[in-house]
């Protein structure tokens, strides 16, 4: 596991520090919208609703509308503007017991591991927990905007619980529920009855997703048949992001590899870079032209030879003389 997130618990004068990991993680299997006969992936556009033009990310805005219709637009200025929370403590509010916390309120997991040097105090606080049954009900900045959350314990790790405000929950509004319904005493205890033949204690290795191991055995089943195709060739990187960064880093390493036969090249040589290129078109010219280079080197071979020879001949008659 990747942490998401370093800081300390700050509970009194006691100063935990810790790691923020992710606890729970959706196994859901998902799907691409693709084209039935060629098995291209289905893109949208982002067009207006009032010009129809299609609008690249950069001008993009966030809109808040109100209840009576009214628009307003705020821009990356406006929102840098806003006091942005980013500590790194889990301040600790108060401790509260455990069956005043409604589950109703808890929105992510996360463990909480300490640091190799506060494994002491970490423990103390786990320990405290477990021996009051109570929860920490503190306030932390997650991805630079503060939430609720609380501290519980969970097989000697301490859990961090994301929590909704009290204004996210919705109330019921069923009017059903206000009318009297008259219940005999004969009934609830038959029901209660039917409780108590079908109790017992919560073991969720039990229980799996049954519509997941489907979906899983009929695509390997597909793929034993033979039922399957390779991915079309991606056409479309313009729209495509990740296309861009895969094709960049692309670019990139051949420029990377390009560059260093180029300076083992220079090295064996001796020549300059910008040179080296050029070196195989004249290779392949030279190969094209042979004979033609061969009729210089003749000629200039006797042009070499040529004083040597007018040297030497008055040497010979300066010989036959004196003889």
């Amino acid at each position: 596991m990747r942490a998401i997130w370093k800081g300390a618990v700050s509970f009194g004068l006691v100063n935990v520090p810790v790691r923020l990991f992710a606890a729970t993680e959706e196994n859901d299997i998902r799907f691409h919208q693709v084209h039935r006969e060629d098995g291209g992936r289905i893109r949208y556009k982002r067009t207006c609703s009032v010009c129809g033009e299609e609008v690249s990310y950069d001008d993009i805005a966030k809109g808040y509308e109100t209840s009576d219709g009214q628009l307003v637009i705020l821009t990356d200025e406006d929102l840098d503007q806003l006091p942005v929370a980013t500590s790194h403590e889990i301040d600790v509010v108060e401790f509260v017991p455990s069956t005043q916390v409604d589950p109703i309120l808890f929105a992510k997991t996360y463990y909480l591991e300490p640091d190799a040097k506060a494994a002491k105090p970490y423990a103390l606080l786990r320990e405290a927990l477990i021996e009051t049954e109570r929860m920490a009900i503190v306030k932390v900045a997650l991805r630079q905007k503060e939430t609720l959350a609380v501290l519980r314990v969970r097989d000697r790790v301490i859990l961090l619980q994301t929590m909704l405000w009290p204004d996210e929950v919705r109330k019921p509004d069923f009017q059903i529920l206000d009318s009297d319904v008259e219940l005999r005493p004969q009934e609830l205890k038959m029901a209660a009855s039917l409780v108590e033949s079908m109790a017992a204690d919560f073991e969720p290795e039990q229980f799996s997703d049954s519509y997941r191991e489907a979906v899983v055995e009929l695509i390997d089943a597909k793929l034993e048949r033979g039922e399957s195709a390779q991915l079309p060739a991606k056409d479309d990187a313009k729209d495509d992001k990740t296309s861009e960064v895969i094709d960049l880093l692309t670019a990139l390493q051949r420029s990377v590899d390009r560059a260093r036969g180029v300076d083992s090249g220079s090295s064996a040589d001796g020549a300059a870079p910008a040179e080296e290129e050029p070196a195989k078109p004249a290779k392949t010219a030279a190969k094209k032209s042979a004979p033609a280079k061969k009729a210089p080197a003749k000629k200039t071979a006797p042009a070499k030879k040529a004083p040597a020879a007018k040297k030497a001949a008055p040497a010979k008659k300066a010989a036959s003389k004196s003889a």
